[in-house]
């Protein structure tokens, strides 16, 4: 009995992956709100009766696939503020991470890019909600350094959101230049470092009104 419960649930969440990895493929062409459920079945080789065992509706979809993109970004964002090094190998290696992350999940940024200002709205939400649970890491690893001696919660938060928006526009240039001019990568990454080092210098100098 274990053992068909087992297979059984091992052939659902194949399903499950089937209908997330269809679903990405279709939005590299198309944003979610023109997609449809028989669309991401047939790519899938699957029936939309086994859509809808898995997702009440393709904004379900949407917000895993959300999910899911954000993920590994969160552990290797996290990698960085936590190993020691002054703040210039700090900065080097957080736009190698990014640079990283954009090569070699090309289809989940260029997902994030797109919906963040899409037609789905609980996708939006659930982007927004993401992007704020990493703001919160970030400030609470910033809050560990000894350069935040002294700060506020509400200035911690603000220098947090500020490290998460450049971090997602760093991204989305990374993104496009890998689809439409590889040898901006380069310029790409220096323009990074240098924002993040006005922002370091900033946050040395930085007093609350």
């Amino acid at each position: 009995m274990s053992h068909t419960v087992g297979a059984r649930q091992a052939q659902k969440q194949q399903s499950r992956r089937a209908l997330l990895d269809a679903g990405l493929h279709l939005l590299a062409d198309q944003n979610l709100a023109s997609l449809g459920v028989r669309e991401v079945t047939r790519e899938a080789g699957l029936s939309p009766a086994a859509f809808y065992r898995h997702f009440p509706d393709l904004a379900a979809l949407g917000v895993a696939l959300v999910e899911e993109s954000l993920a590994s970004l969160h552990v290797m964002i996290r990698s960085v503020l936590a190993e020691a090094g002054d703040a210039e190998e700090l900065i080097d290696r957080a736009v190698d991470v990014i640079e990283r992350h954009v090569r070699e999940h090309r289809p989940h940024v260029r997902f994030l890019a797109r919906e963040r200002h899409g037609g789905v709205r609980r996708v939006r939400e659930a982007i927004d909600a993401e992007l704020g649970r990493f703001a919160a890491e970030v400030g609470a690893a910033l809050a560990l350094q000894p350069q935040s001696r002294g700060w506020s919660e509400q200035d911690l938060r603000m220098l947090a959101e500020l490290y998460v928006d450049h971090m997602v526009s760093t991204a989305a240039a990374f993104l496009e230049a890998l689809e439409t001019d590889p040898a901006r990568e380069r310029r790409i990454a220096a323009t990074a470092r240098l924002q993040l080092r006005l922002i370091s210098l900033g946050r040395e100098h930085w007093q609350a009104g």
